[in-house]
């Protein structure tokens, strides 16, 4: 049959044959549950894939929505900077548990601490200004040969009170007497409390007011372990009863000269009583520039407890 051995060799000479036909691809199979492909519409565009179709599918929709994202940021601005963490409460050194606040001042001390502290600034003041009505010590015509600053340099009318020396005389003379009575009320309540023997500077302290002396002059790291209060601190509260008592006594031996004498003869003199008067002030206000630069630096929660009485920081409130 010619036919049927036609066929035979027509796919031997296409199988032998140097031009291989070219093999189509296989049509796609579409996934399970998707519509079939339709044919296509004349007029529209092919839904064969392009370069920039495939490369859009390559990189995929996220990365051409990088340029969205970075003008949203641009136009919400910069992010806010984060609040800092706020600091821990005062931890106990052996049990881990925060400081419980406990009653530090009574109230006879935070009274006399504020009403000396407004009234020894007023004497401070109205001192200078008796002061600035005679720039030195000795009687006129003589200097006592003992070191002063001030010697025949007014004082600032900033720092004055009273404007002229009579008005300094008067406002020192009233403000002497709220200073000497909560001065007393002050002592008398340590003494009836005990509350002097925690404040009370001791030959033991000695030590321990070096060390601390160290630390607050940066040559020791760790603040040396204290109670209540610090060897320096009693050391520093000490003296200024001390101090209050001379201030007290020479102004008595200049208020009354000749009825308190032999006052005024335990000093050297009136103008012994004046010069010894006069550097008390200036010991009060050192003492005060420390006192409060300290507060601030090394303890600031014992300030609220000045004026509540109330106490939790980094210390104990005992001894």
């Amino acid at each position: 049959m010619p036919d049927e051995k036609l066929a035979p060799d027509a796919a031997e000479t296409a199988a032998d044959s140097p031009i291989r036909a070219v093999e189509a691809p296989a049509p796609a199979v579409p996934a399970p549950g998707a519509p079939a492909p339709g044919p296509a519409v004349p007029g529209t565009r092919s839904a064969a894939p392009t370069v920039e179709g495939e490369r859009f599918a390559a990189d995929g929709p996220a990365a051409h929505a990088e340029p969205a994202a970075s003008e949203a940021v641009e136009r919400a601005g910069p992010a806010e900077p984060s609040k800092p963490a706020e600091p821990a409460e005062p931890m106990h050194p052996t049990t881990g548990a925060p400081r419980p606040f406990v009653l530090r001042h009574h109230w006879i001390v935070r009274l006399t601490h504020w009403v000396n502290a407004v009234v020894l600034v007023g004497m401070m003041a109205s001192g200078l200004q008796i002061y600035n009505a005679y720039e030195r010590f000795g009687v006129r015509g003589t200097r006592l040969p003992l070191p002063n600053p001030l010697d025949m340099h007014p004082v600032p009318r900033w720092a004055r009170l009273g404007g002229w020396l009579a008005g300094g005389l008067s406002w020192h003379f009233f403000l002497m007497w709220p200073l000497a009575l909560t001065g007393l009320l002050y002592v008398g309540y340590l003494l009836l409390s005990g509350e002097w023997k925690p404040l009370l500077f001791r030959p033991r302290d000695v030590g321990p007011a070096i060390e601390m002396q160290k630390y607050y002059l940066h040559l020791r790291k760790e603040h040396p372990p204290q109670g209540k209060h610090n060897a320096l601190q009693k050391g520093a509260y000490s003296f200024i009863v001390v101090l209050g008592m001379l201030s007290v006594l020479t102004g008595l031996s200049l208020w009354k000269p000749v009825q308190l004498s032999w006052l005024t003869a335990l000093f050297g003199g009136y103008e012994l009583a004046r010069y010894w008067h006069f550097v008390a002030v200036w010991l009060f206000a050192a003492f005060i520039v420390v006192h409060v630069i300290l507060v601030f630096t090394v303890d600031p929660a014992s300030l609220r407890a000045i004026i509540t009485g109330w106490y939790r920081g980094r210390f104990p409130s005992h001894d």
